[in-house]
């Protein structure tokens, strides 16, 4: 699984509820073989991490990182490759 998303591209993403908000790529990454995105809305400095998946029909989406474990991973994978 990997996403043709460039870094930089800007992304048009809708919440739930239903509003459109632009994020620009930050950073593209991988742990325990799964993929991360690190997106940054346009106009503020707050970065998001989703979790870049692919349903059974391989439908590609972003979906939030739930599990607190997981969570550690990554932000601890995603700060280690900041500080390099």
């Amino acid at each position: 699984m990997s996403s043709d998303w460039e870094e930089d591209v800007c992304l048009v993403l809708e919440d739930e509820e239903g509003q459109e908000h632009e994020f620009t790529l930050i950073k593209k990454f991988f742990v325990d073989d799964a993929e991360y995105v690190v997106l940054q809305q346009v106009g503020d400095d707050e970065q998001i991490i989703f979790k870049f998946v692919r349903d059974e029909d391989g439908e590609e989406f972003l979906c939030e990182i739930e599990d607190e474990e997981e969570w550690g991973r990554v932000v601890d994978a995603y700060q280690e490759m900041e500080f390099e």
